[in-house]
């Protein structure tokens, strides 16, 4: 059984649905893209990740990993809607994909493995798309694996994720005989057959009756308790109707009150069916979201999602293909057509849309036009980059850009052959501009040009394609992590006067401040000057120069957080005073005061999840405490250990190869940023020695 597939109606923004898949590695993102356009018939014949055969995991490096690394759009259509799709990667070093998507999507499928539950990057998926306010639903997957549980599933999603899960499915059978759902709202049962790629429905099995009637009341029950207009008919009547649960749980879902649980095995193609009409049922349109908002000549403005208004559209992230530069687009507000100009409000930029392309991964359909709620591909633009506004040039407006995650490893990197230096250059430049959380730089003191970006993968990844993207050889220096210092004990009364007279108009600023920790990290500056001795305008020159001296600490040249500066007294000169006079005193008194204050150095730090063989704890947990690892949870799970530890990123390097050394190649791990922490004295002695 397939659901009614109607004509689309590709002008009207409510029969569109944006929505990623978001997961840990390993929890089948990969495999249910895959089963969702072999269910909607955008292909006809399914792929698989382990034989490198799947529509989003088109690159080399994905098929030779087996994980996706770059965050993959695809469309379709199921019952009468478009849906916009993205595969997101689900390794950490690859989050700031996922921040970009989750940037201009409207809703998610989470996804959770059903024997493992909430894993540590699934958590930090979902906090990223709580930050985005991104209603969404959950699929436990791989229901037919062995230890594979729903309702240890769902309790971790309540307990670790602090949601509210409403589970409206039951499964018939368990691991191997795992064949279909009891669908709880319409209490019936759906099984798929072993031998085709269809569901069939019928009654409930008598064996599961009263469980799935119990598991209907508790669902009714917590609806009741979240939605007042069930509420009122669940005292009227002990009951809720299959209408009113559905309007319910779509407001719970859209107000992002509780998460529609759904159950399944991609991999055995179970499920997926009704995960699509429940993406229809629950996820919102582009209509049932707040009106985009930006800014428009310094004023905020919205845009309505309606083809009639002043087009304006974000770049959430810009590919080089065989077909030419790729600018991926998310149309918030009126209609581009083929040929039109559109302006980048940032730059002052107008260029011209040459062709616009729906997406499959890394085929492409050409479209005359596309409208408010598309997310499709264009070629022709030059300037534009991930981030970058498009608009309509008689209605400019800015939208707010995707946040870049800070890089926190790097790599030297050199042109095995001095003739294929200027090559090397521009393949940086064209990662770069494709990845914002990649950057490059030159260093000062070598003059080796340096690549940071998220992790030793997300380098590795990117040093690939300069080798077999760009045809060009290049030996990388060791990996170095990016350190920070802070202030500990700070200067109270710092005074700084800052005089210049070299002929006509002089410099002159005087400011006196305090520097003290900021347990929270970053910077804080605020002024309690009173009396008009230091004025506005130089009370922010002053904070601009503390900002300045942050970018090198009296350690070791390191960036500087975690400070409040107070600017408490100051003086000025009626001619010689000025902005650019009061921002050097503030550069100047700051970097004085942390000459003076007790300063110490920071490392990044990671969680580290491994998951080994019983038999080999004992070597996996004297590793860690020789990468000066601070174990803080250890749990048994189907005969296997979980150890969590704090793990210097330092330390990290190489850990892969060590671990399947130590475990016969049967251990896994698995990371996520965990701040910053004081690097231990002995160990930072030696590290400014270098």
């Amino acid at each position: 059984m397939r659901a009614n597939r109607r004509p689309v109606d590709t002008t009207s923004p409510t029969a569109v649905r944006n929505l990623g898949i978001l997961a840990h590695v390993d929890a089948g993102k990969t495999t249910i893209t895959e089963r969702i356009l072999f269910a909607t018939g955008a292909i006809h014949k399914r792929g698989e990740v382990h034989e490198g055969t799947t529509v989003t995991d088109f690159d080399a490096q994905e098929r030779d990993r087996g994980i996706t690394i770059f965050a993959a759009a695809v469309s379709c259509t199921w019952g009468g809607h478009r849906v916009n799709l993205i595969d997101t990667p689900g390794h950490v070093d690859f989050s700031d994909e996922v921040e970009r998507s989750l940037r201009v999507l409207d809703g998610a499928v989470a996804v959770f493995d059903a024997v493992a539950g909430v894993e540590p990057q699934s958590e930090s998926v979902w906090r990223q798309a709580d930050r985005h306010g991104v209603p969404r639903i959950a699929f436990v997957n791989k229901l037919d694996r062995a230890g594979a549980d729903l309702d240890t599933a769902v309790t971790s999603i309540r307990e670790r994720l602090g949601a509210v899960p409403l589970v409206v499915q039951l499964p018939i059978g368990q691991e191997d005989a795992f064949t279909g759902v009891v669908d709880l709202l319409g209490m019936r049962a759906l099984r798929w057959r072993a031998d085709a790629d269809t569901y069939e429905t019928g009654p409930v099995p008598e064996s599961l009756r009263e469980e799935a009637q119990r598991r209907r009341r508790l669902l009714e029950e917590t609806v009741a308790e979240l939605h007042a207009d069930a509420l009122e008919e669940f005292c009227v009547d002990s009951a809720l109707s299959e209408r009113t649960l559905v309007s319910a749980l779509r407001e719970l879902t859209l107000r992002g009150d509780g998460v529609v649980v759904l159950c399944g095995s991609a991999y055995r193609n179970r499920g997926i069916e009704p995960l699509l009409d429940a993406v229809l049922a629950y996820l919102p349109s582009p209509v049932d979201v707040p009106p985009v908002r930006g800014l428009a000549g310094g004023v905020e403005q919205e845009r309505a999602p309606d083809p009639a208004e002043p087009f304006a559209a974000l770049a959430f992230k810009v590919t080089a293909t065989a077909t030419g530069r790729l600018t991926y687009l998310r149309i918030y507000a009126g209609t581009l057509r083929k040929g039109e100009s559109v302006l980048d409000p940032a730059t002052g930029r107008t260029e011209r849309v040459g062709r616009i392309l729906r997406v499959q991964a890394d085929r492409h359909e050409e479209r005359e036009e596309a409208r408010a709620g598309d997310i499709v591909a264009v070629i022709g633009l030059k300037g534009a980059r991930a981030g970058s506004t498009l608009c309509a040039p008689g209605a400019p407006l800015v939208l707010e850009p995707p946040s870049v995650a800070e890089p926190v490893v790097s790599v030297a990197v050199e042109a095995l052959r001095g003739v294929d230096t200027g090559r090397l250059s521009s393949a940086l430049a064209r990662l770069a501009e494709e990845d914002p959380s990649l950057v490059v730089r030159s260093d000062a003191e070598t003059g080796q040009t340096v690549l940071s970006g998220l992790g030793e993968l997300h380098l590795e990844v990117a040093v690939e394609k300069i080798r077999s993207g760009h045809g060009v050889e290049v030996v990388v220096g060791r990996p170095q992590v990016s350190y920070r210092e802070t202030v500990v004990r700070g200067v109270t009364g710092l005074v700084y006067r800052h005089v210049k007279q070299d002929g006509g108009a002089g410099q002159f600023a005087h400011v006196v401040i305090d520097v003290e920790p900021l347990e929270e990290g970053g910077f804080e500056f605020r002024s309690t000057v009173v009396g008009g001795r230091v004025p506005q305008e130089y009370a922010r020159a002053v904070e601009a120069g503390c900002r300045d001296a942050l970018a090198e600490g009296p350690l070791g040249g390191h960036p500087v957080t975690g400070l409040r500066v107070t600017l408490t007294d100051g003086a000025t000169h009626s001619k010689d005073s000025s902005e650019m006079a009061f921002r050097a005193a503030g550069r100047f008194a700051l970097r004085e005061a942390l000459r003076v204050s007790t300063v110490e150095l920071l490392e990044p730090v990671v969680e580290v999840v491994v998951s080994v063989p019983q038999d080999g704890v004992g070597g996996v947990l004297g590793d860690l405490a020789a990468r000066r690892g601070r174990v803080s949870a250890s749990t048994a799970r189907a005969g296997t250990a979980v150890i969590t530890a704090v793990v210097p990123l330092a330390e990290l390097f190489g850990y892969a190869s060590r671990l399947r050394g130590r475990t016969q190649g049967r251990g896994t791990f698995t990371t996520q940023p965990a701040g910053l922490a004081p690097v231990p004295a002995s160990v930072a002695g030696a590290l400014l020695a270098r």
